[in-house]
């Protein structure tokens, strides 16, 4: 693959090809794209947008706000992570995340939280085995309804889901986040006390029956509150071919609340 880099959105143009890319990435409609000056202002207020280039091209970006905590500790708020359609599943996105820890760090930042779609397996993989983060808490219909679960549809026939999410929790200077960050493995030592089955591919699974759909996301939103209201906490998804089972652990050295 062509020699990527990665450096900070600085000018106009670039802040353009971040909208663009959005529209590419997830076929959003303009009222769910983050504009033009939405990312200029985050930037004059404490956050930055790193992205991927290939030459002169943008293939990716990762949009990181300022955030405050109740006792005023400033961290990272990551709230949108876009690839271009024909570099998906090349590492890309994993380029932008450990760069955008890298830059946190230099910043004096030790936490950096987002969401994603609980349904969103790869997703899953992606935020758990790869990067290392915990989860403890679940976001009921955190955007309102979301019409656009599965951009290659047609608008009209795609179905109304609410959009739940599940917090990414990333403890940057975690063993785990370290050791995964340098190329190594880290296995999780516990044993999982409990776990939350989802399909292995929700768009095809939405296409199939979409009240079906609603029933598993009503199930999968019961389980993780119930689960959460415990005190467990997710850290790994075991992948398959038909489903894939989230993983829950009791919360020990290593999982602590990040609030």
């Amino acid at each position: 693959m062509e020699e990527v880099q990665i450096r900070e959105c600085t000018t106009v143009e670039e802040f353009d090809s971040c909208v663009a890319l959005q529209s590419e990435a997830f076929g959003l409609p303009d009222l769910e794209i983050s504009p033009r000056r939405h990312l200029i202002v985050s930037r004059q207020a404490g956050g930055w947008t790193l992205a991927a280039f290939v030459a002169d091209r943008m293939i990716g970006f990762v949009h990181h706000l300022a955030a405050v905590r109740p006792n005023n500790e400033i961290y990272g708020y990551s709230h949108m992570m876009a690839v271009a359609r024909d570099y998906q599943n090349k590492g890309i996105g994993a380029q932008l995340k450990w760069a955008q820890r890298e830059k946190a760090l230099s910043e004096g930042r030790t936490f950096i939280k987002w969401t994603w779609d609980p349904m969103q397996s790869r997703n899953a993989h992606f935020n758990l085995n790869r990067l290392g983060v915990t989860v403890d808490s679940y976001l009921e219909n955190f955007y309102g309804t979301d019409y656009f679960a599965d951009p290659t549809q047609a608008e009209e026939n795609r179905p109304g889901l609410q959009s739940d999410r599940l917090v990414a929790r990333w403890d940057l200077n975690s063993p785990r986040v370290v050791e995964l960050g340098s190329g190594m493995t880290h296995a999780i030592d516990e044993k999982p006390v409990a776990s939350v089955s989802i399909p292995a591919e929700w768009s095809a699974f939405i296409k199939g029956d979409t009240q079906r759909a609603r029933d598993v996301q009503a199930r999968v939103r019961s389980e993780f509150k119930t689960l959460f209201a415990e005190g467990l906490v997710c850290a790994a998804l075991e992948r398959g071919a038909e489903e894939s089972r989230y993983l829950l652990f009791k919360r020990q050295g290593g999982h602590e609340s990040q609030e």
